[in-house]
């Protein structure tokens, strides 16, 4: 039951995230992973039988490696992405921590633990690891980020520069800061170097400059959408951005989704339809799809955690 409304706009700055909060987190209720932007307590969702079988012994391979070399971050990370995919957000925040004061000056250990404090909607701390990632990252060559899921080509389309400023760049929006939102984009957009980056990355800014009501250049980040570019995985960033373009309709984005035939329970199709709506001038139906996507389990997904924040600023606009 959502008890209360407790999302906020605006974030306190509390400097370098070294501080991490993980006591904050111990709050919750044994097991919970985090409380949403309305109120509800969020627990590691279930999985089928096989995927989480198949997780549990990636899992327990990266702790024995781990274990093997307590001094390598390398398997630190593993370590810690491997436990955040069985949902367990809170204890991949305590090994990113512990790898943090192993190695100050690993930004990858603050890229991850930001992305999984927006996971438990902990922008702020989010804001303060990404920043200072991106500090770290500053004037050194960029880096392939190895997939923990593969995707069907097994080939990497992110790396850990663009990985900084789309995860930075997102806690923002979340907050509702979308002038720095709109800086993060832009910096993100020089290493966005494949289609699937392109296409990820030019979404999320579409969006931060709808919202800041430049519609000029919004349009400009459309004109480098095309239909016929070759994407591996972020089919559904694509097909939104080519909603938006007129290129697509609703009706045929929603043939193209499926979530247990409920399409608009895909939280990135789901956001993203609901915005469109949002954006033109329907309000009804916009909510009437963010609340379908609350109504899935991928409380995790990005665009779970962007409709959760779109309704909370609607309830506490009245």
């Amino acid at each position: 039951m959502r008890s209360s409304i407790i999302f906020i706009l605006s974030v306190t700055t509390i400097g370098c995230a070294r501080d991490d909060g993980y006591q904050n987190l111990r709050e919750l209720p044994a097991g919970a992973q985090a409380i949403s932007l309305l109120g509800d307590t969020l627990w590691s969702a279930p999985q089928p039988t096989e995927v989480r079988t198949a997780h549990e012994q990636r899992l327990a391979a990266a702790q024995q490696a781990y274990d093997t070399d307590r001094g390598s971050a390398d398997a630190l990370i593993w370590f810690g992405r491997r436990t955040a995919y069985l949902g367990r957000y809170r204890e991949a925040i305590a090994i990113y921590t512990r790898g943090i004061e192993e190695h100050p000056d690993d930004a990858r250990l603050y890229r991850h633990r930001g992305h999984r404090y927006i996971s438990v909607r902990r922008f702020d701390l989010a804001i303060s690891d990404l920043k200072h990632a991106a500090t770290l990252i500053r004037g050194t060559p960029d880096q392939v980020e190895p997939d923990g899921l593969p995707n069907v080509r097994n080939i990497p389309t992110s790396t850990l520069h663009f990985n900084i400023w789309y995860h930075v760049g997102l806690a923002y929006y979340l907050t509702g800061r979308f002038e720095e939102a709109s800086q993060a984009y832009r910096e993100c957009l020089q290493v966005s170097n494949n289609p699937d980056a392109l296409v990820a990355t030019s979404y999320w800014l579409y969006m931060t400059l709808r919202y800041l009501g430049k519609e000029t250049e919004a349009r400009r980040v459309l004109g480098a959408i095309t239909s016929d570019m070759d994407i591996i995985e972020n089919h559904s960033y694509h097909r939104l951005l080519l909603l938006h373009q007129d290129q697509l309709s609703e009706e045929n984005l929603l043939n193209l989704v499926s979530e247990d035939d409920v399409p608009l329970a895909n939280a990135t199709v789901g956001y993203g339809i609901g915005k469109w709506h949002a954006l033109e001038g329907r309000g009804e139906d916009a909510a009437s799809t963010w609340q379908t996507v609350l109504s899935g389990s991928q409380w995790a997904a990005f665009g779970y955690i962007a409709a959760e924040a779109e309704m909370a600023r609607k309830s506490s606009e009245g």
